[in-house]
């Protein structure tokens, strides 16, 4: 079981300070837009992952017009206690430690404190580009998986390297080969590995996100999502020796599990063109909960749900099934956002659940 208890954020966004304590499995982040909930989510979020959900650069955390912010959650996970602070410090230098233990690489806490957000723009997972999906698999499986990331972090590195070789050919007239040649044999290494672990992640994920699509829009839509990759058609050594000459005209590597995607169709057409808001927002909230799922599953407890204004292109029923499912399914903790208090408290009461509003 895992629970957050209690969070106190320092100069976060547009927080000054703030302290809040979390009573129930299930809470209610109430206000009008700009009053802070989606800020408080990503707090949350950014106790389980060292960095916002939104916002790339630490100094965009930061409260406006002051210097250095501070995080801390008190956890408790499976009966034991954890403080989780994170904190940049006036000189931009930034610390995350655990029980006052802090981290050498930041990556070491990825997976210790999972958590799933859904929030709005999230929507280009289902209608937005290839790097939208990929970044989400990556995500769910490092959090599983600590080799998975640390290889994923080092084919990135490679792949940045061997890209500016290419530039650098373009600029001399010729390539160095040798170097061309370690690049490529590291690569598909790495490439190969990640190319089957996505493998066989997918193909479970894929059945549960379809399974929780059925069960929150009420009906089967025809929906299938593939997995596709370079690699379907060879071993990546051999891709990477075949795509040499257009990779030095593009100065770029075209080929690769970077390139990976989910195809996702609805009746055997693209389901970005043909799908209405409602199914859209279905099939994202059904790969989230299958992320949250697999998660639970791997490991023996659920994830914190962080749901940023739900309720938003959802009609009544379809809200129903999904905050029934996630709010009343077993000990995972919910944090909801909303601008109506009124509605949220109305959708929760329907469901018979306990839960602790917060007007903000």
């Amino acid at each position: 079981m895992l629970h957050l208890q209690e969070i106190s954020l320092v100069q976060f966004r547009n927080y000054i300070q703030q302290n809040l304590v979390f009573a129930e499995k299930v809470v209610g982040i109430c206000g009008v837009n700009g009053s802070g909930k989606t800020t408080l989510l990503d707090a949350i979020y950014y106790l389980g992952f060292t960095k916002s959900y939104f916002t790339r650069s630490d100094s965009q955390n930061v409260h406006h017009g002051l210097a250095g912010m501070r995080l801390q959650g008190n956890f408790l996970l499976n009966n034991e206690a954890y403080e989780v602070t994170s904190i940049i410090r006036e000189n931009n230098k930034k610390e995350f430690s655990v029980n006052g233990d802090e981290y050498k690489k930041f990556s070491e806490h990825i997976g210790k404190f999972p958590c799933v957000m859904i929030a709005p723009d999230d929507i280009a997972l289902v209608i937005g580009g290839s790097e939208e999906r990929r970044k989400f698999v990556d995500t769910i499986i490092s959090q599983i998986d600590k080799n998975y990331l640390q290889q994923l972090i080092e084919y990135t590195k490679v792949l940045q390297q061997r890209n500016s070789l290419l530039k650098q050919a373009a600029e001399l007239g010729n390539i160095n080969e040798a170097l061309l040649g370690v690049f490529n044999d590291q690569l598909a290494v790495k490439g190969q590995w990640i190319y089957e672990q996505r493998t066989i992640f997918l193909d479970g994920f894929i059945t549960l996100a379809l399974q929780f699509y059925n069960r929150i829009a009420g009906k089967d839509d025809k929906i299938s999502i593939t997995y596709e990759s370079d690699l379907q058609r060879g071993n990546m050594l051999q891709l990477l020796q075949q795509s040499k000459q257009k990779d030095l005209i593009l100065q770029r590597t075209t080929i690769g599990i970077h390139k990976d995607d989910l195809q996702i169709k609805m009746d055997e057409t693209a389901f970005k063109n043909d799908a209405s808001q409602g199914q859209r927002k279905s099939l994202l909230f059904a790969m989230k909960l299958a992320e949250w799922q697999l998660l639970k599953t791997k490991k023996g407890f659920p994830p914190i749900l962080l749901l940023d204004d739900v309720f938003e292109k959802l009609d009544e029923q379809r809200m129903h099934n999904l905050l029934e499912w996630v709010c009343t399914n077993d000990d995972g903790q919910v944090f909801i956002t909303d601008t109506h208090s009124a509605r949220l408290q109305q959708q929760l009461t329907a469901i018979n659940v306990s839960f602790q509003l917060i007007e903000l």
